[in-house]
C-alpha cells in the first residue's frame, strides 16, 4: 500500500489556527511531519491544535506572527529554528478576512489587506524561509490560492486580485528556485463545506454547476497539500491545482 510519508521533515503553516488551516495541520502530522503552528490572535484553537499535534506522536510548537510584515515573519523563523529547526514545508494558507461587495463600494483598505495578505505573504516567507532550502537542496512551498481567481464572479474583485497577484509571484518563485530541488505549487479550493452555513437553496445552486455536484471538503484539500510536500510530487511545480470538485478548470 502507498502511503504519503513526511517523517523527518517538518512544516510550517500559517493561519494553522482556522478550519482549512487545521485540517492541514492534522494531515501533514499524520503522514509524520513536524508542524510549526502559525497563528494571529486565536492562540486557544492553535493550543488544541498543538495538543492534538503531539498526541500524533510528532513535534511542534505554537507561533504567533503577523504576515504581512517583515520583522514578524522574520521573529517567527528564528523562534522555528531554536525550538523545531530549519522548515522543509511551507504552506501559505492564512488570509485576511472582510466583507465581499461590488468594486464601486468595497473600500480601497479591504484591496490594501488582499494584496498584503496574500502577495507579500508568500513574498515575505519565501524570504524568510527558502535560503535554507537552497542550502538543503531540497523544499516545499505551497500556496492555498481559490477557485475565485478563476471564475472572477460579482463582488470577489479584492479576493481575486490579491490571488491573482499570488499566482503570479509563485509561478515565479517556482522558475527562480527550481533548479535547488525546490517546487512551488498553489492548491486552490472550491467552496468547501464547514467554512461556512450559506442557505440552502445558495449551496444548491452552487453544487450544481459543480460536476461532480457536491462542495468538497477541507480534508480534499489537505490530501492535495499533503501529496505535494511528499517525494511524489518531486517533480511537479509551477503548478494552480483547482481541488473543486470540477468547478474550474484550467485549459491547455
Amino acid at each position: 500500500m502507498l502511503n504519503i510519508n513526511l517523517k523527518g521533515k517538518l512544516a510550517v503553516v500559517t493561519g494553522a489556527s482556522g478550519t482549512m488551516g487545521r485540517a492541514i495541520v492534522r494531515t501533514l502530522a499524520q503522514a509524520g511531519a513536524d508542524i510549526a503552528i502559525h497563528y494571529h490572535s486565536n492562540v486557544d484553537q492553535a493550543e488544541i491544535l498543538l495538543d492534538e499535534v503531539r498526541a500524533l506522536k510528532v513535534r511542534g510548537v505554537v507561533v504567533q506572527a503577523d504576515i504581512t510584515e517583515l520583522n514578524s515573519i522574520m521573529a517567527m523563523r528564528d523562534e522555528i529554528e531554536q525550538t523545531l529547526g530549519e522548515p522543509d514545508i511551507v504552506v501559505n494558507n492564512a488570509v485576511i478576512q472582510y466583507s465581499w461587495d461590488t468594486i464601486l463600494n468595497q473600500t480601497i483598505e479591504d484591496y490594501e489587506g488582499q494584496f498584503r495578505s496574500s502577495v507579500l505573504h508568500n513574498v515575505l516567507m519565501a524570504k524568510a524561509f527558502v535560503p535554507t532550502m537552497i542550502n538543503r537542496n531540497w523544499g516545499r512551498v505551497i500556496g492555498i490560492n481559490t477557485e475565485c481567481a478563476m471564475l472572477n464572479m460579482p463582488r470577489q474583485s479584492a479576493y481575486v486580485s490579491g490571488k491573482r497577484g499570488m499566482d503570479g509571484v509563485l509561478r515565479v518563485l517556482a522558475r527562480e528556485i527550481g533548479e535547488h530541488g525546490i517546487t512551488v505549487n498553489q492548491v486552490a479550493p472550491g467552496w468547501v463545506t464547514s467554512i461556512n452555513k450559506p442557505q440552502i437553496d445558495t449551496v444548491n445552486k452552487y453544487c450544481a454547476s459543480v460536476p461532480l455536484r457536491r462542495r468538497g471538503t477541507v480534508d480534499d484539500v489537505a490530501g492535495v497539500v499533503a501529496f505535494l510536500a511528499s517525494d511524489m510530487a518531486n517533480f511537479i511545480t509551477g503548478a494552480y491545482i483547482p481541488v473543486c470538485g470540477g468547478n474550474v478548470m484550467p485549459s491547455i
